[in-house]
């Protein structure tokens, strides 16, 4: 104001010039001179000045209404020259920061689609060789609009600034290259990463009216955005800075915010593959590079039919898929897709279509993620059926919502008794409420037996009626056919060995993960395998010469196979039930595909292995041969039969699925706690079966028997599963032994035994409750087998269990079967619980139809051994010495 300024001189020789006046007035500002006009007001930083910083901040002026005074003003504080300056000495920055336009230089908020940004005051890099009208317009259009300006006068210090500053418009003077090169500054900066989201303005001088304009593309081939033809006017340049802002600034913008997304889709586990609209591949996601074995390079500028297809898919789910996206509608269902190793998988996968500029389709976006468990497929399918006759997925959604709560509601008929005393005036109201609910076109069995109980309801006393609500009570439940066992004090032999095999392990701890290797190996030991049947040594075709009794030794053709008993008996069954000429495959692929089969059972399990798996073989062959079973089976299920039987515990390992739901393994989280070990059996056989032409017998069959077969394959594996045994079972009594029996004693059955035979292969559904039976019996025949083998076997899972004890203890997991420890179990009791519980029923049932009187006499023996046993007080599996005649 009316102070003198103070000047002070650095040791360098750089004079700083400072108002005397050290207020926090908003018009303060510094300069620095060295013999130099200030340019700007701003600091200027030359060779002397080499130890002060090379970025200075200051609070400018208010911008007056036009430049001219405000130049006038700082030219006259100056002193000397600009072009006194040092010729090199270039770096000038400075920060404005207004208080008029504070409201332009505030943060603004961007839409991108459900993206939303915050965009930063624009930031504005002036690259000129001197300071002229055209600097000092661009310099107050910065500070009318807001934006943070900086100045660089040479190449080396405009890189500096920009590395530093990252500015979205860089303005060039472009207009005299008698200082420095325009062009070439500006590919210096297109050089660096940074500079793909900045708009770069090229100054150029004015033409007269008799010169023709010249062309930008030189410009554009330099890395220039646009050009502004020289205009030093304040309000022309405001004018260009802001529709750049407003134009490709605010573009630039959004675009850099898809580095986000994109680097989401990068780490996210789906596989994401985006197209053209003429399914031109622009983008694969590394997990889709994983899950199908390209890599990027091979994909991205492709068309999707350049690329091998599965022949697993129909024509008209092709058809259903182009239907659906052409209108611009989702589709999402289960499809085959060929891995560049020629392998099919089946994927889940969502393609949506993205509508651009015009309403047209402009891309395609597919997830695809792996889809192996079949009831699965089923739903999907049943799923996207329903959604294309309704045409909008949330609708349904919606309306399967409601109609399941109006079911819930209205089944509740004991609620609504409760309600009121009057029942007999409720009757009527509520039994014709509840008849309408579930009179469906299509009925399921279990709507029908409510609507036979809803009707008799209506006209029963009210005592029946009641015990009729307590019958749907009952119905209600999804465990129709398990037992409900007493207080575990009772027998608790029974409550953890029915727990630990009937539970789905549904009890979590956090942080513990079990994880089995699998055994890739293609053999165990250097024992030649045959090349044909006939080539088998000798010490083990004795052994297999009695393959069909039931009394066959499996233990003694493991020692002498050294524990590969699984090849050489399936060799033998195999070529008895004419597998290879059914499945139009050679013996040598048959051989090949027994090797890698029994090469993924784990040796080191106790129980588990390729033996159990030579032994349900072998049982399942036997059964094969009974009269009733052979002639209600076709030959495709008896192959059926004999491969799930061989794949049935195909990489156990040596863990119940308790085990691996309360580790959280891999398996458990991929089937969803559900079946989890009989779910990977088939899957994986399945996967090793057709992934080398080798060991493909399934290659020469052709599409519908394959199907067929697999159907039937992976229903028998599903079988073996635990927590269905009761269901199973009593599927097979209700819909074969009564029929049967009923036939049997009916005194007008004459050759009832053909008859029987006939019936149940007119109802396909009978024919699967056969196999599943059959394959439930041949997986835990031990307590049929002869007593030396009985014992063996129950050893052997005893230990097995021991060992799953042992690591739920040292893992902290919950322990499924605590009487399986291996310091207090009891044996022979468990064997006990184990008859009384699953086998007895079962096999008198499987008796009953396929009569087999030797292993009934064997179960009673055994039986009788292990209560022996008990009764003494064993632990041990064999009665002492003493006892043993």
């Amino acid at each position: 104001m009316g102070c003198a300024p103070s000047i002070h001189v650095s040791h360098s020789g750089v004079i700083y010039c400072r108002d005397s006046e050290e207020s926090n007035s908003p018009h303060q500002t510094t300069t620095i001179s060295q013999g130099t006009t200030t340019l700007h007001g701003l600091f200027v930083k030359t060779d002397a000045a080499d130890s002060i910083p090379s970025v200075l901040a200051y609070q400018s002026r208010q911008p007056p209404p036009s430049a001219g005074p405000r130049r006038k003003e700082r030219r006259e504080s100056g002193g000397a020259s600009a072009r006194s300056r040092t010729p090199h000495c270039c770096s000038v920055e400075a920060e404005t920061q207004t208080s008029s336009s504070s409201a332009k230089a505030s943060t603004a908020e961007v839409q991108v689609g459900p993206m939303r940004l915050t965009q930063y005051p624009i930031q504005v890099l002036l690259i000129f060789a001197k300071e002229d009208n055209q600097s000092n317009g661009f310099w107050w259009a910065c500070d009318r609009a807001g934006y943070r300006c900086n100045v660089a006068w040479t190449l080396e210090s405009a890189l500096e600034c920009f590395l530093d500053k990252h500015q979205e418009i860089i303005v060039i003077d472009h207009r005299n290259s008698k200082y420095f090169d325009a062009e070439d500054i500006c590919r210096s900066i297109r050089a660096t990463e940074l500079s793909e989201h900045t708009v770069i303005l090229a100054v150029v001088p004015r033409t007269s009216g008799d010169q023709e304009e010249t062309s930008v593309l030189p410009l554009l081939d330099a890395g220039f955005d646009r050009q502004f033809m020289e205009n030093s006017s304040v309000t022309a340049c405001y004018n260009e800075l802001v529709q750049i802002e407003h134009g490709e600034v605010r573009s630039l913008f959004k675009l850099r915010a898809c580095n986000a997304v994109f680097t989401a889709l990068d780490h996210c586990q789906e596989a994401v593959e985006i197209t053209s609209e003429d399914h031109v591949i622009q983008y694969v996601n590394p997990a889709f590079e994983r899950m199908m074995g390209y890599s990027k390079g091979e994909l991205i500028g492709k068309e999707l039919t350049e690329l091998p297809k599965s022949d697993k898919n129909s024509a008209d789910l092709l058809d259903n898929i182009n239907t659906f996206i052409k209108k611009g509608k989702e589709w999402q269902g289960v499809y085959y897709a060929r891995r560049k190793s020629g392998d099919s998988i089946q994927q889940h996968v969502k393609i949506t279509p993205v509508v651009g500029q015009g309403g047209k389709i402009r891309h395609f976006v597919s997830l695809k993620r792996l889809h192996c468990t079949n009831e699965n497929n089923k739903q999907l399918y049943k799923s996207h059926r329903e959604d294309k006759y309704t045409g909008d997925n949330s609708q349904s959604e919606s309306g399967s919502y409601k109609c399941k709560n109006r079911r819930k509601d209205s089944v509740d008929v004991k609620s609504i008794t409760s309600q009121s005393s009057d029942a007999p005036s409720l009757q009527t109201r509520r039994y014709s409420s509840m008849a309408r609910i579930h009179s469906m076109t299509i009925e399921a069995p279990i709507t029908k037996v409510i609507n036979i109980i809803n009707a008799a309801q209506e006209n029963s006393p009210i005592t029946v009626a009641e015990a009729l609500d307590r019958v749907l009570e009952i119905l209600r439940t999804t465990e129709l056919y398990s037992p409900q066992l007493g207080t575990k004090d009772e027998d608790p032999h029974t409550s953890d060995l029915v727990g630990g095999l009937m539970n789905d392990g549904l009890r979590r701890l956090s942080g513990n993960e079990y994880v089995f290797s699998k055994n890739m190996n293609l053999s165990h030991t250097h024992l030649p395998v045959p090349n044909t049947i006939s080539d088998v040594p000798p010490c083990i075709a004795q052994l297999l010469d009695n393959e069909e009794s039931w009394d066959f030794n499996i233990f003694e053709l493991e020692a002498v196979t050294n524990k590969r008993p699984l090849v050489y008996l399936g060799l033998k069954v195999f070529a008895r039930f004419g597998v290879s000429e059914f499945l139009n495959c050679s013996e040598a692929t048959l051989r090949a595909w027994l090797q890698v089969i029994e090469a993924n059972y784990h040796s080191s399990n106790s129980y588990h292995n390729s033996t159990h798996a030579a032994d349900v073989l072998h049982a399942t062959a036997f059964f094969l041969r009974k009269e009733r079973v052979k002639g209600s089976l076709d030959h495709l299920d008896e192959v059926a039969a004999l491969i799930a039987a061989t794949i049935h515990d195909v990489d156990h390992p040596g863990r119940t699925n308790s085990f691996l739901c309360n580790a959280g393994s891999e398996l458990a989280v991929l089937y969803n706690d559900t079946a989890v070990l009989e779910s990977h059996h088939t899957a994986l056989a399945f996967q090793l079966t057709t992934k080398d032409s080798k060991y493909n017998i399934f290659k020469n069959i052709d599409r519908n028997r394959y199907r067929t077969l697999r159907q039937a394959i992976i229903d028998m594996v599903l079988a073996t599963e635990m927590t269905k045994h009761f269901e199973h079972v009593n599927k097979f009594v209700n819909s074969i032994n009564k029929p049967m029996a009923s036939e049997e004693t009916s005194p007008h059955s004459e050759g009832s035994n053909t008859e029987c035979t006939t019936n149940i292969k007119n109802f396909p559904d009978n024919q699967t409750l056969i196999k599943r039976m059959m394959i439930k019996c041949a997986d835990v025949a031990n307590p049929c087998r002869p007593l030396e083998l009985c014992i063996e076997w129950a050893g052997r899972i005893s230990e097995e269990y021991f060992a799953q004890t042992d690591e739920e203890k040292r893992q902290g997991l919950p322990v499924v079967m605590p009487v399986f420890d291996r310091n207090t179990c009891s044996i022979p009791k468990s064997q006990i619980s184990f008859i009384d519980y699953f086998i007895t029923d079962m096999f008198d049932a499987w008796d009953a139809f396929a009569h087999l009187p030797v292993l009934m006499q064997h179960l009673a023996n055994n039986y009788k051994h292990w209560k022996t046993l008990d009764d003494l007080k064993c632990k041990s599996l064999r009665l002492p010495s003493e006892n043993n005649n």
